[in-house]
């Protein structure tokens, strides 16, 4: 009995499988899938960095390497590298983890 609600509980968690119709590139599925995760992310990032005077814009996704675009009072800002890299990057990385690296641009 414990062993068949287990069983029941795992196959409950599983997500359903994907079925493509057509032609469908998967690894260009996958990139717009990853580009938008990379783009919440982001706009959740977004108010903290707004309420310093600056802000964030997704440029494009190169591979494994997201580039962004530092505005506002983040651009010429000395600590801009390290809300880029300790802030947005570990954030983008946590919630994204094929993700190599963020850059701005």
């Amino acid at each position: 009995m414990r062993r068949e609600r287990e069983r029941n509980l795992v196959c409950f968690a599983m997500p359903a499988p994907r079925t493509t119709k057509g032609n469908c590139d998967m690894s260009q599925t996958t990139t717009v899938t990853l580009e938008s995760r990379v783009k919440e992310v982001l706009d959740e990032i977004r108010p903290m960095i707004q309420a310093d005077g600056g802000d964030v814009e997704f440029v494009g996704l190169d591979g494994e390497i997201v580039k962004v675009r530092l505005m506002g009072a983040c651009a010429h800002c000395p600590g801009a590298t390290m809300t880029l890299k300790m802030g947005i990057e570990n954030r983008v990385k946590r919630a994204c983890p094929e993700i190599k690296s963020v850059q701005a641009v």
